[in-house]
């Protein structure tokens, strides 16, 4: 019967939603995670954006969401868009 799955699809819509609630770059500034390019002073910032994705306890939430929704610039996950393409 399908109507019996739509609270659990209603569930896993809600936690799909709100794991970046709970997202440690929450309070770190965004153009860190944003690099204009992944060489120079900004290799520093995919560096220093991946050591707060290290320590966050929803990154692969984060990373399911940039691959499922095809995020093409940023650092989600702790993986960078060429890293993601990889996968």
């Amino acid at each position: 019967m399908v109507a019996a799955g739509l609270p659990r699809q209603r569930a896993d819509r809600e936690e799909r939603r709100d794991w970046w609630t709970s997202a440690a770059c929450k309070e770190a500034d965004p153009e860190m995670f944003f690099p204009v390019s992944a060489v120079g002073l900004s290799g520093a910032d995919i560096a220093r954006a991946k050591a707060v994705c290290a320590s966050c306890r929803v990154r692969l939430p984060c990373l399911r969401f940039a691959v499922a929704t095809r995020q093409v610039h940023g650092v989600w996950g702790g993986m960078t868009a060429e890293e993601r393409r990889g996968l």
